[in-house]
């Protein structure tokens, strides 16, 4: 009977646990290619920085991938792989010129970390290469995704809550909007230039 007890006690604890997050998901229409969707900062909480090191490749003269989203405090690894030096650059982070930062130049097959503590828009290039540019997208939480190349995206787990839902895409305005998440929430936004 106790046994029963604490296997009733566990299963209603689970469905507590799942009904308390939900997903956002929704498409992001108005502009070719992909975009990035998260949840904007929540007031008053922070999140442990990942422990993953995602690898920004510099390959055949191209940052690889073009665009990367990452949770802010993440350590990002710059890959050199082409036969030649690279160098990785960045103006500003969001609007913030004083984030701007140089990697330095190296060869192939080396790596440089860096850790993304502010959240925003990292516009990468190369000065070896002024033709290369890529994007680092770091959200100011662990809520975020890209689209796919139809504009459809998931968000997945998101604690039910009111929050701003904003989406990136390159060339394009970045654009908001409140969504309020009680299981499973749409949010569709159309861009423009």
């Amino acid at each position: 009977m106790r046994r029963n007890a604490c296997v009733v006690m566990l299963m209603i604890s689970a469905l507590c646990i799942a009904a308390s997050a939900g997903d956002i998901e929704g498409k992001v229409t108005g502009m070719k290619g992909k975009s990035v969707v998260y949840v904007d900062a929540i007031a008053g909480k922070t999140f442990p920085a990942p422990k993953d090191h995602p690898v920004m490749d510099q390959k055949g003269l191209l940052f690889v991938p073009h665009i990367m989203a990452v949770q802010q405090g993440t350590t990002v690894e710059f890959l050199n792989s082409d036969n030649v030096q690279h160098n990785v650059f960045w103006t500003a982070i969001g609007n913030d010129k004083k984030a701007g930062h140089n990697l330095g130049t190296w060869p192939k097959g080396e790596k440089r970390p860096y850790t993304f503590d502010k959240a925003g828009v990292v516009p990468l290039f190369c000065n070896v290469h002024p033709d290369m540019s890529g994007y680092i997208i770091v959200s100011p939480t662990p809520y975020f995704a890209e689209t796919d190349d139809s504009g459809n995206y998931t968000i997945k787990d998101v604690p039910d809550g009111s929050y701003t839902v904003t989406v990136w895409h390159e060339g394009a305005k970045d654009q908001s909007q409140p969504v309020t998440v009680s299981g499973s929430t749409k949010a569709d936004f159309t861009l423009k230039k």
